[in-house]
């Protein structure tokens, strides 16, 4: 498996459009997966595949020291300009999760919220995790479960573009039986909570709207396709997103599951 080649088209899939857009409707869950490993002030923290800083950010209101690595530079350069107007430090870099630039137990915490699950080799991400992280300390994840929101979106997007061959789907992280196959050895406990979150977009066509112009992976597939394809890729996506849809009145509020990870290195 050529991981190199696929991590570097990943890349630019993920740097299409500005997933800031959607990221900023995930504070809730940022927030919330800050609270379940609870870092106290002084306390070393690292947000693996941050995107624009949300987990990092909460992290540094606690007066933490705070790390956060993202693959697209954009993304880390939004997530400094947000740092800089809340007037928190944070060390944000280019980096891959599959290769961390820290040293070994660098951090009492590593976090990663709907990222490094992307990652394509996943036993070198889950690897890297574990290395940079201390005896004892704590892992936060949240993961996209194959049920759910998440799994049905990537799984439509998958039947009119399939994801390179022999990869194993970023799901896997969504799974009890996964995070042990990942994890394994490298911890002495692990609890997984299932959670809801929504979206609010001003109608089901504004959310379609939003994910075909900002969400990388989407953007992308729509432009690898011709027209045909792209209004068949509309149409599925379309019909998810009502499905989903809580609101009544009109407006879309998109209900998305996922799998919240707690552990504790060994």
């Amino acid at each position: 498996m050529d991981y190199q080649s696929i991590t570097t088209r990943q890349q630019a899939t993920w740097a299409t459009g500005d997933f800031h857009e959607l990221a900023r409707q995930l504070t809730f869950v940022s927030e919330t997966l800050c609270q379940a490993v609870d870092p106290h002030a002084g306390q070393r923290v690292l947000d693996v595949a941050c995107g624009s800083g949300n987990v990092a950010l909460a992290a540094a209101r606690r007066y933490c020291d705070v790390a956060g690595i993202d693959y697209v530079p954009a993304l880390v350069e939004r997530a400094k300009a947000r740092a800089a107007a809340e007037a928190v430090q944070v060390d944000f870099r280019v980096a891959d999760a599959q290769a961390l630039p820290f040293p070994d137990a660098s951090f009492d915490v590593v976090v990663s919220q709907f990222g490094v699950m992307f990652a394509p080799d996943q036993e070198k991400a889950a690897g890297e995790l574990l290395r940079v992280c201390r005896k004892g300390g704590r892992l936060g994840l949240v993961s996209w479960m194959p049920q759910g929101f998440g799994g049905d979106f990537f799984a439509t997007v998958a039947r009119h573009v399939p994801p390179p061959p022999g990869v194993t789907p970023p799901v896997r992280w969504g799974t009890d039986s996964g995070l042990a196959e990942l994890l394994g050895p490298g911890i002495t406990s692990i609890t997984s909570d299932r959670r809801s979150f929504f979206q609010y977009y001003r109608s089901v066509e504004h959310a379609i709207d939003v994910f075909r112009t900002y969400f990388g992976p989407t953007a992308r597939a729509f432009a690898m396709l011709e027209p045909d394809g792209q209004k068949a890729l509309r149409t599925d996506i379309e019909a998810l997103f009502r499905r989903y849809n809580r609101a009544t009145d009109g407006t879309a509020v998109l209900e998305g599951q996922y799998l919240q990870t707690v552990a504790i290195r060994a």
